[in-house]
């Protein structure tokens, strides 16, 4: 679920390279979940969701500035996507995670997962003609 496909690419290399990075920490929680046994991984938890948070804005904060900067007329729309996913995850940290390890982990996979299918191969899929005619690789 969280390994690198070619048709994730965006056609820009920083941007892929940033994408390759949420799907390691995508991995990480997948990981924790696969690990059957009754320890306590709120710890773990915890510490990938605040990496997702971290990057992500950094991420989000990256594409905004690439699309401002080349002038790309769907920025604002992209900027709300970019919002619901921070606020998700901040939904998501808000939660009882500590009695709820399991079935939190499984919420927040999902939204990755989905996220990718719905968000970068399809939302982000949108600026890279666009920002491959500017010249942005």
């Amino acid at each position: 679920m969280f390994k690198w496909k070619d048709e994730y690419s965006c056609n820009i290399n920083e941007i892929d390279n940033q994408h390759k990075k949420l799907l390691e920490i995508g991995l990480k929680l997948s990981n924790i979940i696969k690990d059957k046994n009754d320890l306590d991984h709120y710890d773990e938890i915890i510490e990938v969701l605040r990496e997702l948070k971290e990057y992500t804005i950094y991420h989000f904060k990256y594409e905004e500035d690439l699309m401002h900067r080349h002038g790309y007329k769907e920025l604002n729309g992209h900027r709300l996507t970019h919002e619901i996913f921070v606020n998700k995850i901040i939904e998501i940290e808000n939660k009882d995670i500590d009695e709820n390890q399991q079935k939190v982990t499984i919420e927040i996979l999902t939204f990755i997962a989905d996220w990718i299918e719905n968000h970068i191969l399809k939302v982000d899929h949108m600026y890279k003609d666009f920002l491959n005619e500017k010249g942005v690789f």
